[in-house]
């Protein structure tokens, strides 16, 4: 007879499919009531839901997040970067430079830093040798995920999943895996994964209008407000006399006039003082309407045309930024920033809303009007990325710089050798670097990721309510009913294609709360050796290319590249099914 249990357990598990595929209540909320339902009916006790926020790994993900971002202030990667990417004159000699390098970094940083950091270069790039960014930003999205699925380190994933297989209790005194376990698999997959997008990606990849520099060909893709200024010389004029029609760069797509919108904008329509332009343009035009010559001005930008120093930049909304879902006035970019939203692209769809009552989505790029202090407000934010670098990062003595990589590397091979647990040689490192005034305690916290954090303590959470229901056991018995007839392989293809399906629709934080406890107990039950039950949850849920909700930095480059669902897949989804056999291939030849 089925028990309450398993049935609560199963009616939460669905609510989670659902609420994360139709983004319903966002991740965090989604766990939270999920754990919240398991826990009032007692499946889950309360030291069984707080067991996770103690988990060690989770601690080290914090750890690393915060040496991450520290990196990245410092500005030694930029300084890297430009010797690297400076003499690379082709196509291909610019991808093999940016694939190999994003992928080894990736490898022991947080690839979401990454990401944005490398961003700027690939744009600055395609200018200068006229070739769309979207022939590169898949790859260096692809790059860094190949990359962090090489170490234990490489990934928040893999570190959950080590989490979760120390914590359990279905094969007792499981030790901890080895920081380089992953890279049996994640080496090889690195150099097949070079291969496949230097000579196939280009071939798969689209070429869509540079969004910065060719935005003429798509006139559609920024939106922008402009009001006729008092005493502006375009008062009286018609739009076929004012010039507004002719504007290189700029299409004139209506005009809000009082309380009524004009859609068809005829050349005889004579322009009149408060009159409220919308255009569809590219940033270079833009920017010229905050000269007083040009008889615009742009309503968002108020007194930050008064400041001294003043820049126009580029941004991508992240995948979890507070900003979701809000309006760009409701956000108060001049206040909490310094700066203000002047236009928004959205992968080619038309914004018929104001700018202002616009609701911000993940990947939205924003071009934002900023003020002096607007690096200085926005560096440690989690809520967006740069496209285009707004400043140099501040400079830091060699002897700091080298003492924090240095003492990074050390940390790395001191626990790959067990000679000190990660954990312990970071809070040191940390130490260190705080009493060297490399970066101020009082900001660090805003370098964590707080939802990062909650989702992986509630996942924790979510696979002990699965062990103790049975639930587990009992979707393991199906599987393995199903699978076993192909073999021990047939087990970890059916493991990894239904964790695969699972992390590309509802996030890999979630399919590994899902399916990792039922892999390790379909290892439990024929007696087999857990680990490569629970290192292929961990490449399954890690190694996800196929859609842009899939990976965080997938969601990055998808609204700078002007890329489509199908891009990813088209491009993704071969390389996911190289993973896929790469990966049970040689977890056979070393575990079975």
């Amino acid at each position: 007879m089925i028990k309450l249990d398993l049935i609560i357990v199963f009616l939460v598990i669905l609510f989670i499919l659902i609420s994360l595929y139709k983004e319903l209540l966002g991740a965090t909320f989604t766990f939270v009531i999920a754990v919240t339902v398991l826990g009032f009916f007692k499946i889950l006790s309360p030291g069984e839901i707080l067991n996770g926020f103690a988990n060690e790994q989770i601690a080290v993900i914090i750890l690393l997040l915060l040496l991450g971002d520290i990196i990245r202030q410092t500005s030694v990667i930029e300084a890297l970067f430009d010797r690297i990417f400076k003499s690379a004159n082709n196509y291909r000699s610019f991808l093999s430079r940016m694939t190999i390098v994003s992928s080894a970094f990736s490898a022991f940083m947080n690839n979401t830093p990454l990401v944005a950091i490398m961003m700027p270069y690939v744009n600055n790039w395609c200018k200068r040798n006229d070739i769309s960014p979207s022939k590169f930003l898949i790859p260096l999205s692809y790059a860094t995920i190949l990359g962090g699925c090489a170490t234990l380190i490489g990934t928040s994933t893999n570190l959950i999943v080590n989490g979760m297989y120390v914590d359990q209790k279905i094969i007792p005194n499981a030790a901890s895996l080895n920081i380089f376990e992953f890279a049996w698999v994640g080496v090889p997959m690195i150099v097949i994964g070079y291969f496949y997008l230097v000579f196939f990606g280009n071939k798969l990849l689209p070429s869509n209008p540079d969004l910065l520099t060719d935005f003429s060909q798509n006139s559609r893709k920024y939106i922008v407000e402009a009001e006729i200024r008092k005493n502006s010389h375009l008062i009286g004029k018609t739009i076929s006399d004012s010039g507004l029609l002719t504007l290189k760069g700029l299409y004139l797509v209506e005009i809000a006039r009082k309380n009524y919108k004009i859609s068809t904008v005829l050349p005889d329509l004579i322009i009149q003082q408060e009159d409220l332009l919308i255009f569809a343009g590219d940033t270079e035009v833009i920017t010229e309407m905050l000269h007083a010559e040009s008889g615009l001005t742009l309503p968002s930008v108020g007194m930050l045309n008064k400041k001294k120093q003043t820049e126009v930049v580029e941004i991508v909304i992240s995948h979890n930024s507070t900003m979701i879902g809000k309006t760009v006035s409701e956000i108060r970019f001049r206040a909490k920033f310094d700066a203000a939203v002047i236009a928004i692209h959205r992968n080619g769809e038309r914004i018929s809303s104001k700018i202002g009552d616009t609701l911000v989505k993940a990947g939205d790029v924003l071009l934002l009007y900023t003020g002096i202090d607007f690096y200085s407000r926005s560096i440690d934010t989690h809520d967006f990325y740069f496209i285009s670098k707004v400043k140099d990062f501040k400079k830091i003595e060699a002897y700091k710089i080298w003492t924090l990589l240095g003492g990074t590397i050390l940390i790395i091979l001191l626990s790959a050798f067990h000679l000190v647990s990660l954990f312990m040689g970071l809070v040191v490192l940390l130490m260190v670097v705080i009493a060297m005034k490399i970066t101020n305690p009082k900001e660090l916290y805003k370098s964590v990721d707080y939802n990062l954090a909650m989702i992986i303590a509630l996942s924790l959470a979510l696979g002990t309510a699965m062990i103790k229901s049975g639930a587990a056991d009992l979707v393991a018995d199906i599987l393995t009913r199903i699978f076993l007839p192909l073999g021990k392989v047939g087990l970890l293809f059916g493991i990894y294609i239904i964790t695969s399906v699972l992390a590309a629709y509802i996030t890999n934080k979630a399919a590994v709360a899902i399916v990792f406890p039922v892999s390790l107990m379909m290892a439990a039950n024929m007696g087999l050796n857990p680990v490569p039950f629970v290192l292929v949850v961990s490449f399954a849920a890690a190694a996800n290319f196929m859609t842009p909700h899939g990976y965080q930095t997938n969601l990055m480059v998808y609204g700078p590249g002007g890329y489509s669902f199908t891009d990813f897949f088209r491009v993704g989804f071969p390389l996911t099914i190289i993973y896929m056999f790469v990966t049970v291939f040689i977890l056979r030849v070393i575990y079975f």
